[in-house]
Parts: structure tokens; C-alpha cells; sequence
């Protein structure tokens, strides 16, 4: 029981993935995103086509970053649906200030 235990927390730990994207060299940020919205898509990813205004998000500021991830929630239901259902979360952040 130990032994499978530990494999189910090596997958679900290694499971959650992203892809970031900066319109500078700073590193990653991890402040709160402006916006986070959970997409769905079907049957491993392979249905399902989703655009991320960030012109209207930001509203006219500067973008700082985009980002696309996996969540641990997403992966469950993804995993526990058997690929079906395949949620993914984008998140973005506008930059602060007068610009």
C-alpha cells in the first residue's frame, strides 16, 4: 500500500504543467494573475479551440505575462474522465502603473 501511495504522489505531483510566456527578460511571476479562467476541451485536447483577448483584459495597459497551465484540478478531472473532459486554465498579467 506504501509503495502505491507514493507512485500515485509522484504522478499527481509530476502531472501539472505550464507554458509561460514574458514581454521582457524578467523572470516568471508568481503575483496573482489579473485573470484566471478555466477553458474546457474534449477528448485529450484534441476538440475544443479557445481565444484569450488580453487587449480587453488589460484594458489598454501593457501585457507582462500569459501563461497556460495545468492545474491539480484540472489534471484529476482530466485523469478521472479518462481524457473526455480536459480542462485547461490560461492566466494573465497586465502591468501596473501609467505607462
Amino acid at each position: 500500500m506504501k509503495i502505491i501511495s507514493m507512485l500515485l504522489a509522484v504522478i499527481f505531483l509530476s502531472a501539472c504543467s505550464s507554458v509561460t510566456m514574458r514581454t521582457d527578460d524578467k523572470p516568471k511571476s508568481h503575483a496573482a494573475p489579473t485573470f484566471q479562467k478555466t477553458y474546457t476541451y474534449w477528448w485529450w485536447y484534441s476538440v475544443g479551440e479557445h481565444d484569450v483577448n488580453v487587449r480587453e483584459i488589460c484594458k489598454g495597459k501593457p501585457v507582462e505575462q500569459i501563461q497556460t497551465i495545468t492545474t491539480a484540478t484540472d489534471f484529476l478531472a482530466h485523469i478521472f474522465t479518462l481524457g473526455i473532459y480536459a480542462p485547461r486554465t490560461a492566466r494573465v498579467w497586465c502591468k501596473e502603473g501609467d505607462l
